[in-house]
């Protein structure tokens, strides 16, 4: 996976995308193979570094959205810079949020909120620490098509923007909006494509 590409993981129930997606994110380590991130061989990186990349390096955008109940939309997005050893800047969260339109509802509490907007809520969140990649779990799969086409619209745009994107999904209207889409099916990869 080049830098800047928007690739797509497909595949059905338990063929092994999430998990795919979870090793290429740091949260998950194989148990064969190789990986290099940036030129570095992941197995061979410490666990503080690996927390560094997570933190630094990569943005996660969940199906359930993984957002605090009861806490404002600011406050969702502000969090990650609490981990982070950067000086935190106000300016930064409200650019986050701008990013995915939602200035008018930074003050709302996330159980106030839609599911379309809990999840833009969450690509703000993975946005706050500037990460060169974000990856999505199926961001679109519990919204009404709409809403789903909004946040593909967000995540392309980011993509112009120069961020990798690699979202997992199993419907096939999401993921045509990927430059690849990469098929897995019993934990191995089947197809990888040029997306249309």
């Amino acid at each position: 996976i080049n830098k800047g590409e928007f690739i797509a993981i497909m595949g059905p129930s338990g063929s092994g995308k999430s998990t795919l997606m979870h090793i290429l994110g740091f949260l998950d380590t194989s148990t064969s193979g190789e990986y290099y991130f940036n030129g570095n061989k992941v197995s061979g990186l410490d666990d503080d570094i690996l927390a560094e990349y997570r933190n630094k390096k990569v943005g996660f955008v969940f199906q359930n959205y993984n957002l605090l109940r009861k806490t404002s939309v600011w406050d969702n997005v502000y969090l990650p810079l609490l981990y982070s050893k950067k000086k935190v800047n106000d300016k930064v969260v409200d650019k986050a949020i701008k990013e995915v339109n939602l200035e008018h509802r930074k003050e709302y509490l996330s159980n106030q909120l839609s599911g379309g907007e809990k999840q833009r809520v969450a690509i703000a969140r993975s946005l706050v620490n500037n990460p060169d990649i974000i990856f999505a779990d199926e961001p679109t799969g519990n919204l009404d098509s709409k809403s789903g086409i909004q946040i593909m619209s967000i995540l392309q745009k980011l993509n112009k923007e120069g961020k990798t994107i690699i979202l997992v999904t199993h419907e096939i209207m999401t993921a045509e909006h990927a430059d690849r889409i990469i098929t897995v099916k019993d934990g191995r990869i089947v197809e990888d494509s040029k997306s249309f």
